[in-house]
C-alpha cells in the first residue's frame, strides 16, 4: 500500500503594498506629520489648512484626498496615538494580579509612551486645552471603553473591590494626562518619578472609596 505523501504547508504572506497603496500611505504620513508640526507651533486655532499643506512637498489638491479639515487632521492625529498606546495599555492590564499591579503598570506604561511621543502628545493637550474641538474619536473611545471593562473584569475576579468602574477610568485617565503633562513641561523629564507618584496617588485614593454594589452583582451575571 502505498503512503501519501503529506503535502507540504501553505505559508500565507501578507502581499506588498503596491506603489499606489505606498504612495498614499506616505502622503498621509506627510500631511499628519505636517500638522503636528504646525499645531505645536502655532497653535490649532491659528493654524490653516494652507499652513499645513505649505509644510509638506504635496500640492493642495492632495491634501483634500485624503482629508476635509484641520478637524479631521487632528482626530486623526488622536487615533493614530490611541491605536499606538492602546495595546500596550490592556496587555500589562490583563497580567495584574494585584490593584498595585494594574495601576502602577497602567500609569507606568503611559508616561513611557508619553516620554518617547512627545510632539503626538503636546499636540493632542494643547488643542484640547484650547478649542472645542472633540475628543470622542473612535479609537480615543474605544481606549477607554478597554479600561473600564478591563476595571470591571478586575473586580469580578476579586482584584479590585467593588468600586465604581466609570468614576475610576475616569480618574486614572485624568491624572495620567495631567501629569503626563506636568512631566514633559520639565525640564528633567521623569517617566518613572511621573508613574511612581500617579500610582501613589491613585492608591492611597482607592482605599478610602465606599464600596458600591457592582452592576454584575445586582443583576446575577458574571
Amino acid at each position: 500500500m502505498e503512503t501519501a505523501l503529506a503535502k507540504p504547508a501553505v505559508v500565507t504572506r501578507a502581499e506588498p503594498l503596491g506603489k499606489r497603496e505606498q504612495t498614499k500611505l506616505q502622503n498621509r504620513e506627510l500631511i499628519l506629520a505636517a500638522a503636528r508640526q504646525v499645531f505645536a507651533e502655532l497653535g490649532f486655532g491659528a493654524t490653516t489648512v494652507r499652513d499645513i499643506i505649505r509644510a509638506t512637498p504635496l500640492a493642495s489638491g492632495t491634501f483634500y484626498n485624503y482629508f476635509k479639515s484641520k478637524e479631521e487632521v487632528y482626530q486623526a492625529i488622536q487615533d493614530d496615538v490611541a491605536l499606538a498606546i492602546r495595546p500596550r495599555l490592556r496587555e500589562e492590564r490583563i497580567k495584574a494580579k494585584t490593584v498595585e499591579e494594574f495601576i502602577s503598570s497602567t500609569f507606568r506604561t503611559f508616561m513611557d509612551f508619553v516620554a518617547d511621543d512627545q510632539v503626538n502628545f503636546r499636540t493632542i493637550r494643547h488643542t484640547a486645552d484650547t478649542t472645542r474641538v472633540r475628543l470622542d474619536t473612535p479609537e480615543v473611545i474605544a481606549g477607554f471603553e478597554e479600561l473600564r471593562e478591563d476595571i470591571e473584569k478586575a473586580i469580578n475576579e476579586g482584584v479590585f473591590p467593588p468600586i465604581d468602574a466609570d468614576f475610576l477610568m475616569a480618574a486614572i485617565v485624568g491624572v495620567a494626562f495631567e501629569v503626563g503633562e506636568r512631566m514633559i513641561l520639565r525640564e528633567r523629564r521623569d517617566p518613572a518619578a511621573a508613574a511612581t507618584f500617579a500610582t501613589a496617588l491613585l492608591l492611597g485614593g482607592i482605599r478610602t472609596l465606599p464600596h458600591v454594589a457592582h452592576p454584575a452583582a445586582r443583576t446575577g451575571t458574571a
